[in-house]
């Protein structure tokens, strides 16, 4: 008896049906740079920055962890994508670049085009609002590979800056102040302890006045792209530093800019921490390190600024609406 591909557990048909789900959706996030139509073997994209005198391509990858756990039991994916897209917005707009592409990888066992269609509506969402273009991606069905009804997603993007814009940290001095912006939530970080913690005793169905919603809503809160209020610190020459509060917390991903000889002090009593932060550490006894290492604790973005530009600073930020923390120094 025949043995065909789809009997294996590879549906082509089902892939046809998602490039064409997925086709007005990812065009509408193309630019004039962008060359080649979805399908091609490879994405083209026009090199032509006639603004930067000196372009420096920047680039990088990331998935979301485990924070898609929650999205399968809440059948929730409309927001994972924006997540992804939008956490390697501010991997790159951190460097001073701007985004230009970005690709995706999406994996599972048994493709579902509806499911698909709305991670990569996602994807194109945040594209939009961080004016850049999907240009590519891949869809791997490998039956056997992922339980049933889950999936992972990575994604890589590429920006550009002009080299003398570079911010990377090398103008850092002693007395320099750090200005926290608020974190959305978890963003995309923690997750393995968050679900480890609070989803033995905790519905995510669960309602608390305090998340103005339920446990599983506050969990899958979108990552949001701090480039706009980058943009504008940078725009107004007020940044000697910024970084992107991931893995590794508030210190971690600090010091990873930080000139060799310096720290930074942290004032951990400036801004009152998201009640979700509360609710995991006391339902499971999580002690202070681990909260401090694993999470933003609610400020997922720190720009590095002189001392005397403070002032400036906050300013300008709270004119975009922004909620600027004084956070601490690096000494």
């Amino acid at each position: 008896m025949a043995t065909t591909y789809k009997q294996s557990g590879v549906d082509i048909d089902a892939g046809d049906e998602l490039v064409q789900r997925i086709k007005k959706t990812v065009r509408a996030t193309f630019t004039k740079n962008v060359l080649t139509d979805i399908g091609m073997f490879g994405a083209f994209y026009e090199a032509k920055f006639p603004k930067v005198k000196n372009p420096v391509l920047v680039s990088s990858v990331d998935g979301v962890g485990t924070k898609l756990k929650i999205a399968f039991a809440m059948k929730k994916y409309s927001t994972i994508g924006q997540d992804l897209v939008n956490h390697c917005v501010n991997d790159i707009a951190v460097c001073g670049a701007v985004p230009l592409y970005f690709m995706d990888y999406f994996a599972t066992g048994k493709l579902s085009p509806h499911i698909a269609s709305e991670v990569i509506g996602g994807f194109a969402k945040a594209c939009k609002e961080n004016n850049c273009s999907i240009i590519g991606g891949e869809t791997a069905e490998m039956p056997g590979f992922y339980p049933k009804g889950e999936f992972d997603i990575a994604g890589m993007i590429v920006g550009v800056v002009d080299k003398k814009k570079i911010i990377n940290g090398r103008l850092i001095t002693k007395g320099d102040v750090l200005i926290g912006l608020p974190s959305t939530g978890l963003h995309t970080n923690g997750y393995s302890l968050a679900r480890n913690v609070l989803l033995s005793k905790i519905s995510l169905k669960k309602n608390f006045s305090e998340l103005h919603g339920t446990l599983g809503d506050a969990l899958l809160a979108v990552h949001r792209s701090y480039l706009q209020p980058i943009q504008a610190m940078t725009k107004a020459k007020l940044v000697k530093g910024m970084s992107h509060i991931t893995g590794g917390g508030i210190i971690g991903n600090t010091m990873r800019i930080i000139p060799k000889g310096l720290k930074i002090t942290i004032d951990w009593l400036s801004w009152q921490r998201p009640f979700i932060y509360d609710l995991i550490q006391s339902v499971g006894q999580v002690p202070e390190y681990d909260m401090t290492r694993t999470f933003n604790l609610g400020i997922g973005l720190i720009f590095v600024v002189e001392n005397k530009n403070t002032e400036k600073a906050m300013l300008l930020l709270k004119r975009m609406k922004e909620t600027p923390v004084l956070l601490g120094e690096v000494c």
